[in-house]
């Protein structure tokens, strides 16, 4: 099977059985608005369908993964240790956008990485590269933009970083030849999921209390607002006999209860914190439409028309 490429907040290696363990008997197709680092996607290696993300850098990631994945290889072993000296031949070599000294290669390739929130021109294929390389040599592998869109995580401390990844890119861009990715917000579902198909929703996460921040890898955030359509789009689908699935915070449980959802609480670690020690385990809820009776099992077949 396929596995992500990118760490990412919030990934669902820890809960892929609890979600498999929801699925329908069968389906048709299979679409992930909220994509991020597509654990559950990459795991299942469905052969059609869509994913969706609103981080216009993560989609062009995977848009060039899928379709220029030699490139992208390439590209990224050009580049050199994140504590070398910055490339004189490149901009920023020695002071970023603010007049501050860059001190090594790291924070050269992060200020070229925010060309597009800074409106400065980009290459989709570099800032690809530039993304995978970043995530995987930044401090705890953490994605977060400040209110500009700019990416803006410190170095991190690795012995050996892997920003090439080849095995990983080579078997994702396989799994997503015939994915259609897109760059909007998640309702687009409303008009692509057809009945008989199979949706999971996995937005950033209601906080589960007021010094708990999910939202800020992204400048736009995700909001209350946000939270209250999402669960009357899955309302929607409900009616239009699409099979639902959705994970979030445990705060969320009476929400969705409520709106006549099976909702179970489940257990995950969370890797990605600022302190280590607070890397525990936080409830967050699993909701279907899907009825118990009419759920696979984990390592039945999925996709009815493959």
């Amino acid at each position: 099977m396929a596995k992500p490429i990118l760490k990412w907040a919030g990934g669902k290696r820890q809960l892929l059985d609890e979600l498999k363990n929801r699925f329908p008997r069968s389906y048709t197709h299979f679409h992930e608005p909220c994509f991020g680092g597509g654990a559950l996607f990459f795991d299942l290696e469905p052969e059609n369908g869509t994913i969706n993300d609103t981080n216009s850098r993560l989609i062009n990631f995977y848009k060039q993964v899928r379709d220029h994945p030699d490139e992208l290889i390439e590209l990224s072993r050009s580049f050199k240790d994140p504590e070398s000296e910055p490339d004189p031949e490149r901009n920023f070599s020695e002071t970023n956008r603010k007049g501050k000294s860059i001190s090594n290669y790291y924070y050269q390739q992060r200020e070229l990485f925010n060309n597009r929130p800074y409106g400065d021109e980009y290459d989709d294929l570099e800032e690809a590269a530039l993304l995978l390389y970043l995530n995987r040599t930044c401090y705890n592998g953490l994605y977060r933009e400040n209110s500009s869109g700019g990416f803006n995580v410190p170095i991190g401390r690795y012995s050996n970083p892997d920003w090439v990844r080849e095995k990983e890119i080579r078997r994702a861009s396989r799994v997503l030849q015939n994915t259609n990715i897109y760059n909007t917000d998640f309702e687009y579902i409303r008009n692509k999921a057809e009945e008989g198909d199979l949706v999971y929703f996995d937005p950033p996460y209601e906080p589960m209390s007021p010094t708990a921040y999910f939202t800020d890898y992204s400048a736009d955030g995700f909001g209350q607002e946000d939270q209250q359509r999402l669960l009357e789009l899955a309302k929607e689908l409900d009616q239009k006999g699409v099979s639902v699935i959705l994970s979030n915070s445990g705060v969320m449980y009476e929400m969705y209860d409520e709106a006549g959802f099976h909702v179970e609480v489940e257990g995950a670690t969370r890797a990605i914190n600022s302190d280590a020690e607070n890397r525990d385990e936080v409830d967050e809820i699993i909701a279907t439409n899907v009825p118990p009776k009419q759920r696979q099992t984990v390592g039945q077949s999925g996709l009815s028309d493959f």
